[in-house]
């Protein structure tokens, strides 16, 4: 009869009566191929090789027999690595030694393949069933009572590393790239006392691309439940914790952002910082009687204070704002400013029997003074000097008391909406070099005896025409005085 090779180690199987004479050696060379298949054996892939063949031999030694197989290389590109035959049933380590930054495949039928990364060793067995052999991770729901992970060597960076890693090769938002998680699952009371009390896993914030990997850590605890989410670090560093933190001093050593909701913060610069937000207020100052004591209203930087502020000085260092009901502030150009915004008056001075002294009437840029007026030195008003007019002109006698106008052209004062009653001033009109430029005027602007006003027509004249507004719609002009010049 003919030897057979169907074991899973092809070793020799004489038949009765087979390899007379030569019994003894047939046996040394099985006893020798055992031997072989708990060793360790290297084989090499062909230089670049996207495909590779690790046969077994029928009773002669090879390296593909060894327990252990490191397959040595160069790649460019992945190798799919078959090992035959199909029907070999048994346990390999395979070390991907390769260089190239490539991984392996290792098959031996159509079946389930594991893929080996560049560098890694992975414990596999092989099912033998034919055609449709599968390779299997040995090590998938390894049960390990005790594991202790240690780095041999002495010098630095000499480090012990646990790397937790997915095969996934598409991460979306949400992804549990990595987990560790804490049972007793023969708890004999059973029901909540044998579900996973608590949890480590690494979550993807979003895609992964080429140029992102963002990632949270979220620490899961349970009390009477399956382990859920109760601390989260994300890959911005910010920790966010649904119960409370307790400690005997709370140091914060980084600034705040725009976005945090209730942030204690550090700098330098700023000392301790509160950032928040919320749908009344950013920051709310509550006392032991849960009453708000001072609040900065959302997205300003407005301070309300609900009690009485008693301070020695109060040093305003920013400017106000159009919205300020009632504000005091400061800027380097204007000094001293109050802002503020009432029905009657935006600004009213009071005097210590609670008399208004000064009164800016709402929306307007008047003063109203009670009393008497004193001034010191001179009073200026607002000037508007406009080197260019020609065609239809409209005054601003909100903003400006007095105009200087240079003459571009032919020109007419239309009438104007902004004039004030009582206000007075003067407007000076200055021929350009060409002269000869004509002044008309709207209906509201009245003259003398309705008189037209005839200006210099001589090139850079000046004149000077007064003016009172006696009521809405009536400016009244006086007289034109008429080319001034040099008098010395």
């Amino acid at each position: 009869m003919t030897s057979t090779y169907v074991n899973d180690l092809r070793l020799n199987e004489m038949a009765t009566g087979d390899q007379s004479g030569s019994w003894g050696t047939v046996t040394n060379t099985n006893l020798e191929l055992i031997g072989e298949a708990l060793s360790y054996g290297t084989e090499a892939i062909t230089t670049n090789a996207n495909t590779h063949a690790s046969t077994v031999a029928d009773g002669g030694t090879d390296q593909a027999r060894a327990i252990y197989i490191k397959y040595t290389g160069t790649l460019d590109s992945v190798c799919t690595i078959t090992i035959g035959p199909n029907t070999i049933n048994r346990m390999h380590f395979i070390e991907n030694a390769t260089t190239g930054g490539f991984g392996v495949i290792i098959k031996e039928g159509s079946g389930a393949t594991i893929a080996i990364p560049a560098g890694h060793v992975k414990a596999v067995y092989l099912d033998g069933a034919g055609s449709g052999a599968a390779v299997v991770d040995a090590f998938t729901d390894l049960n390990v009572p005790s594991l202790f992970i240690k780095n041999p060597g002495t010098g630095d960076n000499s480090t012990a590393n646990l790397t937790l890693q997915t095969t996934e090769a598409d991460i979306a938002a949400n992804d549990v790239i990595g987990k560790i998680s804490f049972q007793a699952p023969d708890e004999g009371t059973g029901t909540d006392a044998i579900l996973v009390s608590a949890a480590i896993q690494a979550i993807s914030e979003g895609d992964f691309s080429s140029s992102s990997n963002a990632t949270s850590l979220n620490f899961m605890t349970g009390a009477s439940e399956a382990a859920a989410t109760k601390m989260t670090l994300s890959s911005g560093g910010n920790l966010d914790v649904t119960g409370d933190i307790t400690g005997s001093t709370l140091n914060a050593d980084g600034d705040t952002s725009a976005g945090d909701i209730a942030a204690l913060g550090y700098t330098a610069a700023l000392g301790a910082i509160l950032t928040g937000q919320g749908s009344t207020n950013d920051v709310t100052l509550v006392n032991d009687a849960d009453a708000t004591v001072l609040g900065i209203a959302t997205g300003t930087t407005n301070v309300d204070i609900v009690g009485t502020v008693t301070a020695s000085t109060v040093n305003a260092d920013g400017d106000t704002a159009a919205g300020d009901n009632a504000a005091m502030g400061y800027t380097g150009a204007e000094g001293l400013i109050l802002t503020g915004q009432g029905s009657t008056n935006d600004v009213t001075i009071k005097n210590d029997a609670d008399a208004d002294v000064i009164e800016i009437p709402t929306g307007t840029t008047n003063v109203t003074v009670a009393g008497n007026l004193g001034i010191g030195g001179s009073a200026v008003a607002n000037t508007d000097t406009d080197t260019s007019n020609t065609g239809n002109v409209t005054l601003d006698y909100s903003a400006n008391q007095n105009f200087v106008l240079t003459l571009t052209g032919n020109t007419t004062l239309v009438n104007p909406t902004t004039e004030q009653v009582g206000q007075s001033g003067f407007i000076s009109f200055i021929q350009d070099g060409t002269g000869s430029r004509v002044l008309s005027v709207g209906n509201q602007y009245f003259c003398a005896g309705g008189a037209v006003i005839v200006l210099s027509t001589a090139a850079s004249s000046i004149d000077i025409v007064p003016y009172v507004v006696i009521a809405a719609g009536k400016v009244c002009l006086g007289a034109p005085q008429l080319a001034f010049a040099d008098a010395s």
